[in-house]
């Protein structure tokens, strides 16, 4: 039995280096895309080839996916974010962490069946959830610096993104499961889409315990930024003077 190569997952640490790093990730999926075709001795002509053919299938972005982002358009410009604030500050027990953990409860669960098109940036965070939970938060403190503002933003893009990445894994029919099962396949190996969509419960599960422990430690967190926030500003306003 010859032994295997991992030459070839140099790819993913480059993708790891150059998320850390906040790369351009367009840039960072090519260096890694190359670095494995080296790492494989690919010709450089082969791996060009593939590189073309992948951008040709990819590039024509579906109609579907662009009437949302006009539809969400129109709701926001007849005051969706001004109905979903107000919706949520009618719920007093509602906090940004509490409304983020039922949202990444359903964002994953909803994925897990599939259903990847139910949320998103453009067309669930940015007019419903984060209006949703900066009115959550507002509603507790009467005060939401840009500071805090912008934090609750990206915690929200943040739950979308975990939810997503970790619920539609454990779909059967999910690319990168059809994916793996091919490639094992052609390698010999015999598997189940079903058997790998399992593998990826675990996961899940530990996705939405860590996250949701720290959704449940978030309203803590801006509390305390808040109070930092209003320590700083009479300082500034005499600094000014």
């Amino acid at each position: 039995m010859s032994d295997i190569s991992l030459w070839p997952l140099l790819g993913i640490a480059v993708v790891m280096l150059g998320f850390l790093c906040k790369f351009n990730p367009v840039l960072v999926v090519t260096v890694a895309a190359f670095a494995t075709g080296m790492a494989v001795k690919m010709p450089i002509h082969t791996w060009l080839e593939s590189l073309g053919t992948a951008f040709l299938k990819t590039r024509n972005l579906p109609l579907i996916l662009l009437l949302p982002l006009a539809v969400i358009g129109l709701l926001e410009r007849h005051g969706l974010r001004e109905k979903a604030q107000s919706w949520i500050q009618q719920i007093k027990a509602a906090t940004t962490g509490r409304l983020l953990l039922v949202y990444l409860a359903l964002r994953e669960s909803t994925a897990a069946a599939g259903l990847t098109s139910l949320g998103g940036h453009p067309q669930m965070v940015r007019p419903l959830l984060s209006p949703m939970a900066e009115a959550a938060f507002e509603q507790q403190h009467q005060s939401l610096p840009d500071k805090i503002k912008y934090k609750i933003r990206a915690m929200s893009a943040a739950t979308d993104n975990i939810g997503l990445f970790f619920g539609e894994d454990i779909f059967v029919a999910f690319g990168a499961i059809i994916l793996m099962h091919t490639f094992l396949r052609e390698s010999g190996i015999e598997t189940d889409p079903l058997h790998i969509a399992l593998w990826g419960i675990p996961t899940a599960i530990a996705a939405f315990l860590i996250h949701g422990t720290r959704l449940l430690r978030f309203d803590a967190y801006l509390t305390r930024q808040l109070k930092h926030e209003l320590k700083q500003a009479p300082s500034q306003e005499q600094h000014h003077d």
